[in-house]
């Protein structure tokens, strides 16, 4: 065999890992039916065998030469497994359970299905982005505790989200984050948890990539030791240069647990030559206010969004563990490597999860997608999502609840991670959703596709959302 110099892969096998011969790249199950998606080859026919879970004999459902089949009428709330074949082979048997979903499946993956096991078990860090084509493009992750963690898959849409196909994967790749620039489709990721820092492009639509760019080094992440940390935020765009957050640590430092930082690059610079980044030091969180000297140390600070303020400052806003309360650290705009300053504790009634804050032009408000905390709920709930808005960054209002399931059982159902854009009148938005037999709040089997219609003029009594 040759070696690789490639980042892309469809699909990526591992040695000696039983792949399939046949590779079903995307599932999308819905309450009385499941659709599947495969590698074909040729127009070859392929015959689809389903049966209950565990329970007696494969049966056919169909055949198809699409490359896509749906077994339909089936009993809601059910696990079923399910494979395809043809004369080249038989693919893996694959888990999928019926059931109500919200939004539109972009993927699913079931908690005891071992398909990724070589990276992961549930779907993470949801990505979205409109590529200058047209089209959209989501990527997600596979995460489990102690796995490798990473594996990231790409899906495309060409009709505003409301079908979706498989394109591609990376490999290694975590943490990832799709953006564009100069028309040009990256991805800035972590080769793994706390690995090395990855960015790399693809001139196609996210079909192929170039072998990726390594701008920072990290760890392993397997075994307590710091390295890098970063979640799927927006890339903000000042002065002629792109910035970016991520964090140093892990969440077995004692000392610090992650300290904050930020990347940034001169817009006309080639990303994908190290050299060109520069980053700040790291900034360990510390008592720095009266506000804050009756914290414990060490203090959450981690999955920093960055927005630049009313009164013109660029601001990294933390994940903070204090329940409804944002950290904010300020960008020294002229020294990129100066570690960054404490600014102020914001009011923020959003639960200890992942959010991303934009600002819009026309409304001049700063919008963001949260776990909304309610009356009674612990800080790690994530079953009740609110559309916030702000018009200076201190004070947050509900626009909107886009789902309520407080009546759910909080340790099963989360809407969480949402990376969110706008697009014309309306925000469109990936989450990773946990719902209908997840295996927890935390461990994702889906990731869904929202929109949010005309979002600057909602009517909370005639609401309405995809």
């Amino acid at each position: 065999m040759k070696g690789i110099n490639t980042w892309s892969y469809a699909p990526y096998r591992p040695f000696l890992y039983e792949t399939g011969d046949i590779y079903i790249c995307r599932i999308a199950p819905c309450e009385n039916e499941i659709h599947f998606e495969w590698l074909a080859e040729n127009d070859e026919v392929c015959e689809v065998f389903f049966r209950k879970r565990d329970e007696g004999e494969f049966v056919k459902a169909g055949e198809s030469s699409a490359g896509e089949y749906t077994i339909k009428e089936l009993c809601s709330d059910t696990d079923f497994e399910f494979f395809v074949q043809s004369g080249r082979g038989k693919s893996r048997v694959r888990l999928a359970r019926t059931g109500k979903t919200i939004g539109t499946v972009v993927n699913y993956l079931h908690p005891d299905d071992e398909a990724y096991s070589f990276s992961g078990r549930y779907l993470c860090s949801p990505s979205i982005v409109r590529h200058p084509d047209g089209f959209l493009l989501a990527s997600m992750d596979l995460y489990a505790h102690a796995h490798p963690q990473n594996l990231t898959l790409i899906y495309r849409s060409d009709d505003d989200g409301k079908t979706w196909r498989y394109v591609s994967e990376l490999m290694p790749c975590f943490w990832g984050k799709m953006f564009i620039h100069k028309g040009e489709l990256y991805m800035l990721a972590c080769s793994t948890e706390y690995g090395d820092l990855l960015i790399g492009k693809s001139v196609d639509g996210g079909k192929t990539f170039s072998a990726p760019t390594t701008l920072l080094r990290g760890s392993n992440g397997k075994n307590g030791e710091s390295g890098i940390h970063k979640n799927p935020q927006n890339i903000v765009r000042y002065n002629g240069r792109i910035y970016e957050t991520l964090e140093w640590g892990s969440w077995d430092n004692k000392e610090y647990c992650h300290a904050a930082m930020v990347m940034s690059c001169d817009e006309n610079d080639d990303l994908l030559m190290p050299e060109n980044w520069s980053f700040t030091e790291p900034r360990k969180f510390d008592r720095f206010k009266p506000e804050l000297e009756k914290m414990s140390l060490p203090r959450m600070t981690i999955e920093g969004t960055l927005v630049l303020s009313p009164e013109g400052k660029l601001l990294d806003i933390m994940r903070f563990g204090k329940r409804e309360k944002a950290l904010c650290y300020e960008v020294d705009l002229n020294d990129h490597e100066k570690m960054l300053e404490y600014s102020y504790l914001m009011d923020f009634p959003a639960n200890f999860s992942k959010f991303m804050i934009k600002y819009d032009l026309i409304s001049k408000k700063y919008y963001s997608i949260v776990c909304r905390l309610y009356e009674g709920c612990p800080d790690s709930a994530r079953n009740y999502q609110t559309l916030m808005s702000s018009s200076d960054l201190k004070v947050w209002r509900d626009e909107a609840v886009l789902y309520d399931f407080r009546d759910m059982d909080r340790n099963k159902v989360g809407l969480q991670y949402v990376d969110f854009e706008f697009d014309g009148d309306d925000i469109i938005y990936l989450c990773r959703t946990a719902f209908n037999g997840a295996d927890s709040f935390h461990n994702s089997n889906y990731s869904t596709f929202h929109r949010i219609k005309d979002f600057r003029n909602i009517d909370k009594n005639n609401f309405y959302m995809e």
